[in-house]
């Protein structure tokens, strides 16, 4: 037996992830990481520098920075960060190429086809700023990145996992992929166990608290929230909403901080900034809301919120209304309609037996159907789809 045949029999399985943030991969996706390195697979990291690189190999994972920058247009950056990932898949040879978002997902694809790799796996949870927003910059990029896409995506080595039936209709009528190849995985899945309703402290004397967690994006119904809240808090309600995360500096639709401080100055809500445990909020939270336009895949706040037993308020949009069943796990409400929102949020809040009947049923959907267990199998059956090995 040759040295090179024996080496490539016994060295374990390497997956490579490729996000546009690091501070993505270890929020969204180191559970799974962690999932595929107890199965003896070597998973090693790819995203733009930033502080969750450090955090990403102290929990023992290798880490690659590269020069990403999320809004660049620039033809010669362009192709510089493409070379590099060509580069980079050349050394570390993995099996599987895993690349979440829809600018990870050209580019990675692009460079695993050039260089041969014998698995690609692409992960678009909503549809992004190209697709969903209607500014003249995304107009414009449009046709572009749907033609980058199917080159990228092509091929019977190629799958692409979406997380809602929606974004499923779209790709394919827009034939960005081929519906043989599309696998239908619902979010990156929470711990139910760390998100559970045991953890929520009895209803205690004083405001109820609503909470919208989202990167603070106009499209997340930011400005639908402040509307609510000022309609609640003028009809007399004794609520504290919530606002947690932070502005988007790398999205051209972000609210500024600025802005923030002024409705916090306003007594309107209560920035939170970002939440580095967001089962230990929950615990004191009433109501999770989400009045979100912005095509998501499957919000995870709100699947967190589900698993801790809380009532969801949200928007009859793609991805949301797949986790709220409406009238049963919260209410799904119109798009830009701050007025419904206000309203749904009276109802919940009035009626304390309604609002534990939708906790309850929450949970319940969050076990069937979001545990994250259940999304790392589903997952590991599309590597072993590209590589049977696993």
């Amino acid at each position: 037996m040759s040295g090179d045949y024996k080496n490539m029999v016994t060295r374990p399985m390497k997956v490579l992830f490729f996000a546009n943030t690091e501070w993505y991969l270890f929020n969204f996706r180191l559970a799974l990481a962690k999932h595929l390195r107890k199965r003896g697979v070597e998973v090693v990291m790819i995203s733009p520098p930033g502080p969750y690189g450090k955090k990403l190999e102290e929990e023992g994972f290798r880490w690659i920075p590269v020069p990403m920058a999320r809004r660049s247009l620039n033809p010669l950056r362009e192709a510089w960060l493409l070379w590099k990932l060509i580069r980079i898949y050349q050394t570390e040879k993995p099996d599987i190429v895993h690349h979440f978002t829809i600018k990870c997902v050209v580019y990675g694809g692009l460079a695993a086809r050039l260089v041969g790799i014998k698995g690609i796996v692409g992960a678009v949870a909503g549809m992004g700023f190209v697709f969903a927003s209607s500014s003249a910059l995304a107009v414009m990029l449009r046709p572009m990145v749907r033609v980058l896409l199917q080159i990228a995506l092509g091929g019977r080595k190629c799958r692409l996992i979406l997380q809602n039936p929606d974004d499923l209709n779209a790709f394919v009528s827009a034939s960005i992929a081929d519906p043989a190849n599309v696998r239908l995985i619902p979010g990156s899945g929470v711990n139910t166990d760390r998100f559970s309703p045991t953890l929520k402290s009895s209803a205690s004397e004083g405001s109820k608290k609503v909470l919208l967690a989202a990167r603070l994006l106009w499209e997340k119904g930011i400005a639908e929230y402040i509307e609510a809240a000022q309609q609640l808090k003028a009809l007399g309600y004794s609520v504290d909403f919530l606002l947690a995360g932070e502005p988007d500096m790398g999205n051209p639709n972000s609210v500024q901080q600025e802005q923030v401080e002024t409705w916090k100055q306003a007594g309107i809500i209560k920035p939170v900034g970002h939440v580095v445990d967001m089962a230990e909020l929950l615990k004191s939270i009433d109501i999770m809301v989400l009045p979100s336009f912005y095509r998501e895949g499957v919000p995870r706040s709100l699947i967190e919120a589900a698993a801790a037993g809380l009532p969801i308020v949200t928007t009859d949009a793609p991805g949301c209304r797949d986790i709220v069943e409406n009238g049963v796990n919260g209410f799904l409400v119109p798009v830009r309609d701050s007025n419904a929102l206000a309203e749904a949020l009276c109802k919940i809040l009035e009626d304390p037996a309604l609002a534990s009947r939708m906790g309850e049923a929450g949970r319940s959907k969050a076990l069937a159907e979001f545990d994250e267990r259940l999304v790392f199998e589903k997952t590991v059956e599309v590597y072993r789809e590209l590589v049977p090995k696993l």
